[in-house]
């Protein structure tokens, strides 16, 4: 598989009343082409969060926003562009940071989520002044195959809990 260049090219989902932000590294090639986060059919992100929320995220694009909002779940990710071997998050070089700090500025954010071990690298490396609020997250991706649907689900709800 060849190297790509890969550009954030789609807006954060965010709003003044967000208490939590959740972070990737950088959209995955169905991502991508399908302008949303986690849009691979075999990623669990929405189904982590149907569980935990106890609502039905499978929907259209409009309504996952709608649903995000209304949990204060703001999303983005860790970079604006890198070079990456397809969806390969350990192939990642060339970063570019996206700027968090601005991102979450007027905001209630009190925890940034971040999904994955090279992302929270990233993150940190970038945002050594977030670090404070920042949690890993396992990854919701199926290349994280060893960790259950049910495991993702009892790591990742405590960080839901009493952000309302």
């Amino acid at each position: 598989m060849n190297q790509r260049f890969a550009e954030h090219g789609f807006a954060p989902v965010i709003d003044d009343n967000c208490t939590v932000l959740v972070l990737g590294s950088i959209p995955s090639v169905a991502s991508a082409a399908e302008g949303f986060y986690y849009a691979h059919k075999s990623n669990r992100f929405w189904k982590i969060l149907s569980a935990i929320f106890d609502e039905d995220f499978s929907v259209p694009k409009p309504q996952k926003i709608e649903l995000l909002l209304k949990h204060r779940i703001a999303l983005y990710d860790v970079l604006e562009s890198c070079t990456i071997k397809g969806s390969a998050d350990s192939t990642i070089s060339d970063v570019v940071p996206a700027d968090i700090t601005k991102l979450i500025k007027g905001t209630r954010i009190s925890k940034i989520l971040i999904t994955g071990n090279k992302a929270y690298n990233e993150f940190i490396k970038a945002n050594p002044g977030l670090a404070d609020m920042a949690y890993r997250l396992p990854s919701p991706s199926a290349a994280n195959a060893a960790m259950s649907l049910d495991s993702l689900i009892r790591i990742w709800a405590p960080y839901f809990k009493n952000d309302k």
